[in-house]
């Protein structure tokens, strides 16, 4: 139970304030100055004790009041309106907090009974005051200065929830760090962060900092992956040959009949292909109604496991129906949110690698350049845009250890986009460490330096470029998510400045893959016929060559063909990230930019074909055109490959 100046007499509170009365409490004349005539900078300081010890326990409380003297007349500094309240009602014990003035006139001058009350009350306010101050809950960090002129919050102003409250955060700039990231040694300098950083801040003040944990069956599946060996490769495609001419998925295709292009609807066949184009057409138009009528026929006739084209409607349908309802951008946002975890998107890898033959046909492309590239030198610098997990990279150091003469030593700059928390570089760090681990299996000197920037700033001099070294520049598929020119036509475009930045590096060969797509058009009706013409043919190669049961192969069409299904649909302006772009529209900007294309080498094109002749279905297309390896599925390009140089290199 705390202890108020009604428990003591007159006498003793006298004793404990006036000077004279005790020696114990003799305040300076000079500290006491009020006259002004001290100079500017002298405080003034009152603190009252008061002590239980009849609870069992010891309790102190403690007010203390300080006003700083600005060199005039009166030796206390506060705001005009704190000044009007003071001379209007001298007596009484102020309100605001910062009216420090009336309070050490009520410690100081009160002797009489009326002033005895004030000193009590002023007693109970700075209990109140200092209970504020106690850790009674996880309010842990306040922000003084975007609180001024506002009381601080109390018990019932904070929520439960909250683990941390602040709205600024220092962060330390150690150094050894670029501003794109790297090791630390623990030291540096504090700045503040900018307005944008102190938002995105503020959203991870409820995280707690813990270390980051490894999935449970992730170490196990990347060791598989980056093992360097076939065998198991191998057995899953043939796994996946055994599973396709089972009975049961006989037997579930032929129960499909000609639900290949709609499902049967009493005397009527219903095509998915044509509702979903009349229903871009309405929502083009402004027709609502026939909209939403056509969307609820959509929904009823496509299915989540059915063929490619119920799969397809599905899919289209949940982005045509965030468009419809306005809320495309925070729809995507949110299945954003909803990460993939690292052991389902290795699973869906490894099924897709094995079903697919996009992928493994560019991994043998990229890494038969380098090798190539690469023949009688002893240095090599390979600069990869979007590095991710890596995992095409430890079949070229397998191959590098076994080369003639030895491995050369292997510089690797992995580039990738900060992700969101308190590492964004963790991503990139730790594909660096499973590739050192990789590389020290295999006996190859190795390097690795991340980079957790925008691709487009990333220029030559962050690289340290050595001249003795093979530089190879490598990009998968990631600079059509780069905004382009409907963004923003008064600014440079992204696209042509990370192409600019490439050439200033001046690399031996730059390895650029592109997705092959028509449906980067403004115009949204435009964009959706080749947007549904382009997954088509996806939907069509998944069902082609995956049984239709199987859970990875759902996994790949809602968490990744159908999110950037979505965003293409759903979203517009900035929000809208995939932008694809044909492999002629980057021949033309990748010469605007002064890159020089060279010639495919035979062997390689004559390689890539044998194997996926002998491993992959008969319906994928192997071409070439203008110096492009393209790759399709019937009929239709997907992909393309090319290499480049600078104009000038020699």
């Amino acid at each position: 139970m705390g202890v108020g100046l009604d428990d003591f007499t007159a006498d003793e509170v006298n004793a404990v304030f006036l000077p004279g009365q005790d020696a114990a409490f003799q305040p300076s004349p000079a500290f006491l100055d009020t006259a002004g005539g001290g100079g500017g900078g002298q405080r003034l300081s009152a603190s009252l004790t008061a002590q239980n010890t009849g609870g069992g326990g010891a309790q102190q409380q403690s007010a203390s009041l300080v006003a700083q003297d600005a060199g005039g007349g009166v030796g206390i500094q506060r705001s005009a309106c704190a000044e009007e309240e003071t001379k209007t009602e001298a007596t009484t014990l102020p309100a605001g907090d910062a009216d420090h003035a009336a309070l050490f006139s009520a410690f100081f001058s009160a002797q009489n009974g009326e002033n005895m009350d004030m000193l009590n009350m002023a007693f109970l306010k700075g209990m109140e005051e200092a209970k504020k101050f106690l850790p009674t809950n996880n309010s842990l960090l306040i922000d003084l200065d975007a609180t001024s002129g506002q009381s601080l919050p109390t018990d019932r102003d904070i929520k439960p929830s909250t683990a941390f409250v602040a709205t600024q955060v220092k962060e330390e700039e150690v150094d050894g760090i670029s501003m794109f990231g790297g090791s630390s040694n623990g030291r540096g300098r504090k700045n503040r962060h900018s307005q944008e950083d102190l938002e995105v801040e503020t959203g991870r003040n409820s995280k707690l900092m813990m270390p980051e944990q490894e999935e449970t069956g992730a170490s196990e599946l990347f060791d598989e992956l980056m093992s360097g060996k076939h065998d198991g490769f191998l057995k899953h495609m043939q796994d996946l040959c055994i599973a396709m001419d089972s009975e049961s998925e006989k037997s579930a295709r032929r129960v499909s009949g000609k639900g290949a292009w709609g499902k049967q609807h009493g005397n009527e066949l219903v095509d998915l292909h044509i509702m979903l184009i009349h229903f871009a057409q309405a929502m083009a138009t402004g027709d609502r109604r026939s909209a939403t009528e056509m969307l609820k026929q959509i929904k009823q006739h496509s299915s989540l496991r059915g063929d490619a084209t119920q799969r397809l409607a599905y899919c289209f349908a949940e982005g045509l129906e965030a468009r419809l309802a306005g809320t495309g951008s925070q729809v995507y946002q949110s299945l954003m949110a909803k990460r993939t975890s690292v052991v389902e998107f290795l699973k869906a890898y490894k099924l897709f690698l094995a079903a697919i033959s996009l992928n493994k046909v560019h991994i043998i492309f990229s890494n038969s350049n380098i090798l190539d590239a690469v023949a009688g030198r002893s240095k090599l610098h390979i600069v990869a845009y979007g590095v991710q997990y890596g995992l095409q990279w430890p079949g070229l150091l397998h191959f590098l250890a076994d080369r003639e003469g030895g491995p050369p030593e292997v510089r690797f700059t992995g580039i990738d986009l900060p992700q969101p928390g308190f590492r964004p570089a963790y991503q990139i760090e730790e594909t660096g460490r499973r590739l050192s681990s990789c590389a020290r299996e295999f006996i190859v000197p190795f390097k690795f330096h991340a980079i957790a920037a925008k691709w487009e700033t990333v220029c030559a001099e962050d690289l340290k470029i050595d001249p003795d070294e093979v530089l190879v520049v490598n990009s998968e598929c990631h600079f059509s998510n780069l905004m382009d020119e409907s963004v923003d036509v008064d600014t440079p475009s992204p696209r042509d400045l990370v192409l600019n930045n490439i050439r200033k590096m001046r690399p031996n060969i730059f390895i650029q893959i592109v997705n092959n797509g028509t449906y980067g058009a403004p115009f949204f009706l435009t964009r959706f016929r080749e947007a549904l013409f382009y997954y088509s043919a996806l939907f069509d190669m998944l069902d082609a060559t995956i049984p239709r049961d199987n859970d990875v192969r759902l996994l790949i069409e809602r968490d990744i063909v159908g999110r950037s299904a979505l965003n293409v649909i759903a979203c517009e302006g900035a929000d809208r990230l995939d932008r694809p772009e044909t492999y002629k529209q980057w021949q033309v900007r990748n010469h605007r930019a002064g890159l020089k294309q060279l010639p495919l080498n035979p062997e390689v094109v004559k390689l890539v074909r044998d194997k996926v002749k002998k491993y992959y279905h008969k319906d994928f297309l192997i071409d070439e055109d203008h110096r492009w390896l393209l790759q399709g599925w019937k009929g239709r390009v997907l992909l393309a490959v090319s290499t480049w140089a600078a104009e000038d290199y020699e």
